[in-house]
């Protein structure tokens, strides 16, 4: 794979460590600006909110800059944000740079998904989708730590100084390896209107639920690993970072695992992981209790998310050739309604009292949800097909 695939996935680890890293970084931001705590997270709120809205917006706005172009406008905005936002004094105005952030990531991170796809062999969309998410797993596994480090030790603002620091790499590698090629349309002469209409086709509209179903499982669980953790296996607080870095590490195998997979056998990954992690979501809310299941299933479960997950997007790569940019726009704007709404509704089992094994229940639920869309649509493909071929014959093997 191209050097300048790997500097994009570490531009996206620069992002997503922003994404996630205020969960530590809240109760000093709070106490620093004097704002209350819930008015502090209303910033982890703004970025969410703008990662939602901005995929599909800046993809739009941006379809025919040169590649290029859009990724280093991108990547300065956010830079120059995490720049504002480490020296302001100003609530409203950090405020304002989480939602220019969040706008600034999204595009970057759809136009970056639309260049991966570019830059790899015609067969091969799954293994660079997978490079490039791996730096948000990473992210995981090392940003957020570190941000909650440096943190501690020299101020919330230290981590936003990190995290500019980290991109000024992926900016010099963009402007001397990106390609310049148009960031949008797959097809010459294809407008706005056709691309939209492009995105609309059912199989891609049932992969970007089916994407977001399954995130939302996702952060669904992993919001409330904490309080599981502590207050049903009975691990302690110190148990916590533990859990959290196994899922992590999990989340990168699963990232890896499914990028080699997902260009060849993504039927297999999506049908056989996908009741894997249905099974493995409900065996955790029975075992929860246990120790050694837990520390088991955080990782397992961490694997198998983000091995269906990776494989989703590749395949929405796949059936938006039309309209490359405005497809990963609008994969990046489902997973992040998926991880928005995830721990809304785990939020809302714990607040009817069922305790802190609901969200693994919840996650099931969206999991089988999931299985059921995406079993009911290949039935539809494949009695479309059958009537295409007059019901009799061999049917040709379909293109991932």
């Amino acid at each position: 794979m191209p050097f300048a695939l790997y500097m994009l996935a570490l531009a996206v680890f620069a992002q997503g460590t922003s994404e996630f890293m205020l969960s530590g970084l809240i109760p000093d931001i709070a106490a620093d600006l004097q704002v209350s705590i819930p008015a502090a997270g209303a910033l982890t709120s703004a970025f969410a909110a703008g990662m939602i809205v901005g995929a599909p917006l800046m993809a739009l706005l941006i379809r025919r800059w040169p590649r290029r172009r859009a990724l280093l406008v991108f990547l300065v905005a956010f830079l120059l944000v995490h720049v504002l936002g480490a020296v302001t004094t100003s609530f409203a105005v950090l405020l304002a740079t989480r939602v220019v952030a969040a706008l600034a990531n999204a595009g970057f991170l759809a136009v970056a998904l639309a260049t991966a796809a570019a830059m790899a062999a015609p067969d091969a969309k799954g293994r660079a989708t997978a490079i490039l998410l791996g730096g948000t797993t990473l992210a995981c596994v090392a940003g957020v730590p570190a941000g909650a480090v440096l943190g501690q030790e020299w101020g919330w603002r230290a981590a936003f100084w990190a995290v500019a620091t980290v991109s000024v790499p992926a900016l010099v590698a963009i402007v001397v390896s990106v390609p310049g090629g148009p960031a949008g349309s797959g097809a010459a002469g294809t407008g706005a209107r056709g691309e939209l209409r492009a995105l609309r086709r059912p199989r891609l509209l049932v992969t970007l639920l089916l994407g977001a179903l399954v995130n939302g499982a996702t952060f669904c669980t992993f919001t409330y690993l904490a309080p599981l953790v502590t207050g049903v296996t009975g691990l302690g607080a110190g148990g916590v970072p533990v859990v959290l870095a196994l899922f992590g590490l999990g989340s990168f195998a699963g990232v890896t695992a499914g990028g080699r997979l997902a260009d060849r056998r993504p039927r297999a990954v999506l049908a056989v992981g996908g009741g894997a992690l249905l099974a493995g979501w409900a065996v955790f809310a029975l075992t929860a209790q246990n120790a050694v299941a837990t520390v088991v299933l955080v990782l397992v479960q961490g694997t198998l998310s983000f091995a269906v997950g990776s494989t989703l997007i590749a395949q929405v790569l796949y059936a938006a050739v039309e309209a490359p940019t405005l497809g990963g726009g609008f994969a990046t704007a489902a997973l992040n309604v998926g991880a928005a709404t995830g721990p809304w509704w785990g939020g809302v089992a714990l607040a009817a009292g069922f305790g802190y094994r609901a969200p693994l229940w919840v996650s099931a639920l969206l999991v089988a949800v999931a299985l059921a869309l995406g079993g009911a649509a290949e039935g539809v493909r494949l009695r479309s097909r059958r009537r295409a071929t007059g019901g009799g014959g061999k049917v040709p093997a379909p293109a991932p």
